[in-house]
């Protein structure tokens, strides 16, 4: 692991690596933010998900969350959002929506993918050993957030780990993948076109399979221009009825899809998060 940056931030510091990932076969960047308090002992920590075309740096540089962090004694945890480098399939015709930048955390199974793109296993199993290994934070206080296809990856992860995680937040997350164009796109080259798969990364069907009720905040903006045909939040909010699951789904209007809305929420959601580690 090599450091490639680092900036003293409220009081804590802004952190940037490079590692050899197995999982994915490539290099790949993360970023972490060590409040103050990572001086004295261990901390609890958020793994922060990202949305189509970032990096790990655009939450890092947009949101405004090291202050809210630092106060809080929270360390946050920014992967990037797809393998990357020489070898790595891309989108053939170079869209933002699939390949470098929309890696859907979920582990492809049709080549050329499946040699690279396995953001799942990254997420939920090597990047976690990893940061446990080398940073002051505490792995029985973790939590998950994420926006708009990171706020899938938030919810799905979430739902698949049942005892993992303290609490999640998204911000406009894609609520339903198997029925919007953005999930049939990446799923069925992922995973091939047996829509049976594709269930198994979609938040409304897994909510069917959960026997865990943790704490969850969503915020949805009213002038989200992807709200209609993409985010599908209406399936979400109907798939907690029908399952009696006690999530918290706040519709902001006026706010759109943009780090503007994140910024204005952050705070929040890592307020949230600090009152459900105890």
């Amino acid at each position: 692991m090599e450091q490639i940056s680092a900036s003293k931030c409220f009081g804590g510091r802004q952190l940037r690596y490079l590692h050899q990932s197995a999982a994915l076969g490539c290099e790949m960047t993360f970023s972490v933010f060590l409040p103050p308090q990572a001086e004295e002992g261990k901390v609890p920590l958020v793994y922060w998900l990202s949305g189509l075309t970032c990096t790990d740096e655009n939450f890092v540089i947009k949101s405004g969350a090291q202050r809210y962090a630092a106060e809080l004694g929270l360390a946050i945890v920014t992967p990037d959002t797809s393998p990357r480098g020489e070898g790595v399939p891309d989108d053939p015709d170079a869209d933002y929506d699939f390949g470098l930048g929309a890696g859907f955390y979920v582990n492809a199974t049709e080549e050329p993918w499946n040699t690279h793109y396995r953001m799942y296993d990254y997420i939920v199993d090597e990047l976690p050993r990893l940061v446990e290994a080398e940073f002051p934070v505490d792995s029985n206080r973790v939590c998950l957030s994420g926006h708009s296809m990171g706020g899938h990856g938030a919810l799905i992860v979430a739902l698949k780990n049942p005892g993992r995680f303290k609490s999640v937040t998204a911000f406009a997350p894609i609520c339903s993948p198997a029925n919007c164009p953005w999930g049939h796109k990446a799923l069925g080259n992922y995973l091939g076109a047996q829509r049976e798969r594709w269930r198994e990364y979609d938040a409304v069907e897994l909510l069917a399979l959960s026997s865990e009720r943790l704490p969850v905040l969503i915020d949805q903006g009213g002038a989200d221009n992807f709200l209609e045909e993409q985010l599908k939040t209406p399936l979400l909010q109907q798939a907690c009825v029908d399952h009696d699951y006690p999530m918290t789904i706040r519709m902001q209007e006026g706010y759109d899809h943009s780090y503007f809305f994140i910024a204005s929420f952050i705070g929040e959601h890592l307020a949230f998060h600090a009152g459900c580690l105890d």
